[in-house]
């Protein structure tokens, strides 16, 4: 434990990482809620909006589409301006877009203004790592990523629980309103949220490119769950993107997408690798609620039975950081993906015998793995690059880590349906091992200087 009075030896400043590090956390967790709240309140919402089970889950799919196609954004511009202008940019546009949610007379305004939402919320887990990734280093930055990780993944969990008793007290609208609240955490951080950046002009064609090419992505692999015609959606940005962005990168090799960072076997190969990770997450986050739900639960009930994991993930960052300085960031994402892949498994038979007490240990591994996984993936690529462009290479592994994540809630999303829970968890079960394989160069021992 650091005390408050310590000093960070990178800067030569009072060590404050604790503080803005859980407020950074709560805001991150904030975003989360948007999708783990928001999921408790569907039926409702769909009833009064007068839409059936599958086009309101949409408002799930679209949040989390926006969230994962902008993070690359938020980084890159903050390698320009700085990170303050970016992020107070992004809570505006999501507390807007949870207050014309809120207020939404129709199910296409409420879809408009989800997605304003996440492309809101995307600023935050991007621009929260580079604040820390910025301000600390050492012993003190390992903690700090882990505190992060924990209140972000916290918060995320008591989501259910949170939406189903304010759902419960004040309907379905006072949920989506949920993460304007994410407004008042923005003065106990002004001080800590840099505004330097190199001055250079934004390249706005290959931000698009890049954008709409992660937006192919992540709508192919929500496909299986939503239809042949997203499937085609997303298979043509793909297909018209990768190589507009492969010219464009070319054209201009300090654009957008910097080639030293796109080129950096480390950066990719961990961001691969770590994708695995929130995929179990984002899975577990579906697959609990629905087993229980379907045996009988109430909503707030399933959300008691996460109440354990969110506690687990406040304990975590007392692990992560000495777990990162101890084995090295790189083995510590080898070991999330590890007990993420034993958590699936665990799940599987939890699903398999609609056994509450084994997901609720499923779900705590998974948040266990979360917790360590995220932090470490984040030292890995903050050490791996130039501070100026630790943004955008921090922004394009969130990218991929949140593209995970949609992964996770894909498969379970399409292949529970045809065959079942424990089938689509069991699959999943191999995505960290693959994972492992594309990590395995980076693991290997450093030289031992003489």
């Amino acid at each position: 434990m650091t005390s408050p009075t310590a000093t960070d030896p990178a800067t030569h400043q009072p060590d404050d990482s604790r503080r803005v590090s859980m407020l950074l956390g709560l805001l991150f967790g904030l975003a989360g809620m948007g999708s783990s709240s928001a999921a408790v309140t569907l039926s409702l919402m769909g009833d009064d909006l007068g839409v059936g089970p599958g086009l309101a889950a949409w408002t799930i799919s679209l949040y989390v589409l926006m969230l994962a196609v902008t993070t690359a954004l938020y980084g890159r511009i903050s390698d320009l301006v700085g990170v303050r202008g970016p992020l107070l940019a992004g809570l505006v546009l999501m507390s807007i877009g949870a207050l014309v949610a809120a207020l939404a007379p129709t199910f296409p305004v409420l879809l408009g203004a989800r997605m304003v939402q996440g492309a809101g919320a995307a600023a935050v887990p991007t621009l929260g790592v580079a604040v820390l990734s910025a301000r600390y280093s050492g012993e003190i930055r390992g903690l700090a990523f882990g505190r992060l990780a924990g209140v972000a993944a916290a918060v995320s969990c008591l989501g259910p629980l949170i939406g189903g008793v304010v759902e419960a007290a004040f309907g379905w609208r006072a949920v989506m309103a949920l993460p304007i609240l994410g407004a008042l955490v923005v003065p106990l951080l002004w001080r800590a949220l840099s505004t330097d950046g190199s001055g250079a002009r934004l390249d706005v064609v290959g931000a698009i490119l890049v954008a709409l090419t992660a937006a192919g992505m992540v709508l192919l692999v929500q496909s299986p769950s939503a239809g042949l015609l997203v499937a085609a959606i997303g298979a043509g940005l793909l297909i018209l993107g990768v190589p507009a962005v492969r010219a464009t990168v070319r054209r201009r090799p300090d654009g957008f997408l910097p080639v030293e960072v796109i080129r950096n076997s480390t950066v990719v190969r961990s961001a691969v690798a770590a994708s695995s990770v929130p995929a179990a997450w984002f899975a577990m986050l579906i697959a609990l609620p629905a087993v229980l739900l379907s045996a009988g639960w109430e909503a707030w009930e399933v959300g008691l039975a996460m109440v354990p994991s969110a506690v687990v993930a406040l304990v975590v960052p007392q692990v992560t950081g000495p777990t990162l300085n101890r084995i090295g960031p790189a083995r510590a994402l080898a070991v999330s993906a590890v007990v993420a892949s034993a958590a699936l498994l665990v799940a599987t038979a939890g699903a398999h015998w609609t056994s509450a007490p084994i997901l609720v240990v499923a779900i705590i591994l998974v948040t266990f793995a979360f917790g360590l996984g995220q932090p470490a993936l984040s030292a890995v690529v903050g050490d791996a690059v130039q501070q100026e462009v630790r943004g955008v290479a921090l922004g394009v592994s969130t990218l991929l880590f949140l593209i995970g994540g949609s992964v996770g809630s894909a498969v379970v999303a399409g292949i529970s349906g045809p065959l079942g829970m424990p089938a689509a968890l069991l699959v999943l079960a191999v995505l960290p091992l693959l994972g492992l394989l594309v990590l395995r160069p980076t693991l290997r021992p450093e030289p031992v200087s003489a």
